[in-house]
């Protein structure tokens, strides 16, 4: 019994382990996420489609429409109680010149209640920013 306890706890903490990142492809573009305030920024759709891995984008040349998953803390409340409540907010932006080996940075962040999002080229340059925003209360 013990023993079967054991390694049913080893499968499950090793489903739960990280996976390593897959190696960049020079062949395609690499986007990094990040975020200034906020809980969680993932990848969540790469042209309409769902993936798999929520932690980076890596797309073929050319243009593109990426959705990130936003979330992030909003306050409210009056001057004694102030209530925290999480939203979270997709974000879509397209940039039509994605360059094969070239590393991108998107950003999400947000100011009061509204989110917004930027791409950032290697020189730091906006080349791109969110055309869309939902956001679920």
């Amino acid at each position: 019994m013990r023993r079967a306890l054991a390694v049913a706890s080893f499968i499950i903490l090793a489903g739960c382990s990280i996976t390593p990142l897959p190696p960049v492809n020079p062949q395609q573009a690499w986007v990094d996420m990040t975020m200034l305030g906020g809980k969680v920024v993932m990848a969540e759709r790469l042209d309409g489609v769902r993936l798999k891995d929520g932690r980076y984008f890596q797309v073929t040349p050319g243009s593109h429409e990426l959705m990130v998953r936003y979330d992030f803390e909003i306050y409210s409340g009056s001057m004694f109680l102030i209530d925290a409540d999480e939203r979270t907010c997709y974000l879509t932006l397209r940039y039509d010149a994605f360059q094969p080996g070239q590393r991108y940075l998107l950003e999400a962040r947000t100011l009061g209640l509204n989110p917004s999002a930027r791409l950032y080229d290697q020189s730091k340059k906006v080349v791109a920013e969110d055309s869309a925003v939902n956001c679920l209360f």
